[in-house]
């Protein structure tokens, strides 16, 4: 964590061109500007009048200053979120924010070499629960297999939970089968089943995924595959940057957009939407979980986090499911799409499809996503 802040804080210094970083605990009589990382004064939610920066390391040893943001016109704060703030410091117990800077997203990666096929891919994403809350018989999921035959997508993205924690059976130990077992069944259906699509096939697990490792980051499943599945099938981590023909998707399972709505205060001179907000904040502070402490039912590994959880890249595509309403939203130039749940409840959900034109090396950068569409069903 104290890594994320002293990067972060030397790609803002560098881009606004900032002389230096003052420490928080030292009185000052002109505006000083300050480098550290948003917190709250007490265990509840944080508001505008609970707000406290914990310094760097380098420049305040750690220290925490509460933070006056009453002058601020313009403001998105969430605990964890690296800043940069500017303001008056007079007596070293209390800043008196007159300015935050933005923070600054990484580039998108540059292709080098030509795609094989030029011509437009198609992308489906779902994310579970795949049953019913009613049922175990996986009816939706068998549903969805039918799409992917009928559609024939390039590629099929599909995020757990595959076999849901918070499932009613589940909950209540009314399965009479093994939770791996459960999974492999699962599993065993989605493959088989579209072998005739010839679809490549990307497997996310949760942190709902009863049958799982369930800590933040997250390893990927491990299964044995049949020979003929080998090269279709992709078992990766959550979260996980995947490269689909030179373009960047990043992907993760967690409700990320429910935890840090929860938890983020702001306020605007003009209309932006919170989604665009949150999604901007992933982005800028290079994180697929930049929220800081996380839930409490949330376990993450500190020690894994810096290195499988951090953006490599501003991706293309950020695929970000959530039980919040579905959209897609194109934020500084990456899209962002929350394809909902492929059930809710005991009915039927939503899934999206992607049209992503590989792009061209040295030619200007221009969206690979040339249409997307999330479609309930």
């Amino acid at each position: 964590l104290c890594y994320k802040i002293e990067e972060l804080g030397e790609d803002l210094k560098a881009h606004y061109k900032i002389d230096e970083f003052s420490s928080v605990t030292v009185p000052a009589q002109e505006p000083v500007t300050v480098l550290g990382q948003i917190a709250c004064d007490s265990n509840g939610k944080l508001n505008p009048q609970s707000v406290i920066l914990e310094g760097d390391r380098e420049h305040s040893s750690g220290a925490f200053i509460p933070i006056d943001i009453s002058e601020l016109t313009d403001y998105s704060l969430f605990p964890g979120q690296v800043v940069v703030m500017e303001g008056m410091n007079s007596t070293g117990k209390k800043l008196i924010a007159s300015k935050l800077y933005e923070g600054v997203p990484l580039p998108f990666q540059k292709p080098t070499e030509a795609a094989t096929d030029p011509e437009p891919r198609l992308v489906l994403v779902a994310c579970g629960p795949y049953t019913t809350s009613d049922s175990i018989a996986y009816e939706p999921m068998v549903d969805l297999i039918e799409t992917i035959n009928k559609d024939k997508p390039d590629v099929c993205i599909l995020l757990g939970p595959f076999v849901d924690s918070k499932h009613k059976q589940v909950e209540e130990g009314r399965l009479i089968m093994l939770y791996d077992e459960v999974f492999k069944r699962c599993l065993k259906t989605i493959i088989e089943g579209t072998r005739s699509a010839g679809s490549h096939l990307v497997v996310v697990p949760s942190l709902r995924d009863v049958h799982h490792v369930c800590i933040y980051p997250q390893p990927p499943f491990v299964c044995e595959l049949a020979k003929e599945d080998r090269q279709r099938v992709l078992f990766v981590s959550d979260p996980c940057t995947l490269e689909i023909d030179g373009v960047i998707f990043g992907l993760t399972s967690v409700d990320l957009l429910f935890h840090m709505g929860a938890e983020e205060i702001s306020r605007s001179s003009n209309l932006q939407d919170r989604f665009s907000r949150i999604l901007k904040h992933i982005l800028t502070q290079r994180s697929y979980y930049p929220l800081y402490p996380p839930p409490e039912d949330m376990m993450v590994n500190y020690e894994h986090f810096y290195p499988y959880a951090s953006l490599p890249v501003t991706p293309d595509l950020l695929i970000t499911p959530s039980d919040l309403k579905y959209f897609v939203k194109d934020v500084l130039g990456c899209i962002c799409i929350n394809p909902c749940r492929l059930t809710k409840g005991q009915v039927g959900g939503s899934y999206a499809q992607l049209w992503v034109q590989p792009q061209v090396p040295g030619a200007q950068r221009k969206s690979p996503c040339i249409a997307a569409q999330v479609i309930k069903i």
